[in-house]
């Protein structure tokens, strides 16, 4: 076999799993909508629970659901009514994962759910199942054929189960409000940590800071310039910003002058700057500053007084980004 073939044959599947998931994205609607709302008003925990690859699956959806906010755990059907059901309250909600619909490790687990007063809701391949027939909520992730040759392993049919267990952990994550900063108390480790927990304060220089008057001239901004790595930061008697000057700023003004050291800097400033809060998020600063092009950005506090420089180079060093 060709590697044009191989190469034919990855694409192959890619192509059937992107068609799979366009065909559930239309058919979200509004039982998706009762499965959001009924998760959302519980006041349990979520219980995900499969057999075999779908039970792979569940395990994802259970952590992804915890990460975002919702809490949820794994429950094997099998060893569930040996002893594990005892994790299981009656304000929880169940999803249950099955491609077929008619899992004979599933079944029983939804009358012991439903004897316990449990609201559950279907992940299933098949709306006219058991499965289906018996919890409360069915979302549709009906697959035409599985990307494997012989339509046996589970390929298309847990991409699918995967992306609506996705869905509604954001869509949950959306309705309840769900903040920047409640993902980043629960994940504190780790360049995930770093980024949602450093705020820029952490990272920008705070001593010997490039500053300038109003009345200075060029001279003096060239000086910290090259002294302060590319910026001067014009103040007013507070110290709060006036404007900027950078290299840009005095290429483009000995561009058009012979002179430049007598000219105010004041006059080549750029009045309305890019600055950044004390408070904010180094990886929200790393992020406005390749929006805008910039590598350096005065930092202020509340009342707007300059009390930092942030320089991309050290952003990206500090890995915040």
């Amino acid at each position: 076999m060709s590697r044009t073939d191989i190469a034919e044959r990855g694409r192959r599947v890619v192509r059937m799993e992107r068609e799979a998931l366009a065909e559930v994205e239309r058919r979200i609607g509004p039982s998706f909508v009762r499965a959001v709302e009924t998760i959302a008003h519980s006041r349990g925990r979520v219980i995900v629970t499969g057999v075999g690859k779908s039970g792979l699956i569940g395990r994802k959806i259970a952590a992804t659901l915890t990460s975002t906010g919702t809490p949820a755990t794994f429950l094997h059907p099998v060893e569930s009514v040996h002893g594990d059901l005892g994790i299981v309250g009656a304000d929880d909600v169940a999803i249950l994962i099955s491609k077929s619909g008619e899992s004979d490790e599933l079944m029983p687990l939804v009358e012991h759910l439903k004897r316990f007063g449990v609201q559950t809701v279907a992940i299933t391949g098949n709306d006219e199942s058991a499965l289906a027939r018996a919890c409360d909520v069915s979302l549709d992730a009906w697959v035409r054929e599985e990307a494997c040759p012989h339509d046996l392993a589970p390929t298309t049919s847990t991409t699918a189960a995967l992306a609506i267990g996705d869905a509604l952990a954001v869509a949950l994550l959306e309705e309840k409000g769900f903040r920047r900063e409640d993902f980043a108390r629960l994940h504190p480790g780790g360049s995930l940590g770093r980024k949602l927990l450093t705020p820029v304060s952490e990272v920008m220089v705070s001593d010997a800071l490039p500053l300038l008057r109003e009345s200075d001239t060029m001279r003096e901004a060239i000086v910290l310039l090259a002294e302060r790595r590319g910026i001067a930061i014009v103040v007013d008697d507070r110290q709060c910003v006036l404007g900027v000057v950078t290299t840009g700023d005095l290429t483009r003004l000995m561009e058009r002058e012979e002179n430049v050291f007598a000219v105010r800097a004041a006059d080549v400033m750029t009045r309305t700057p890019k600055v950044a809060r004390r408070e904010e998020l180094a990886s929200a600063v790393v992020y406005r500053m390749e929006t805008h092009g910039i590598i350096v950005m005065p930092v202020v506090d509340e009342e707007q007084r300059v009390v930092g420089v942030a320089h991309l180079h050290d952003l990206m060093r500090a890995r915040v980004a």
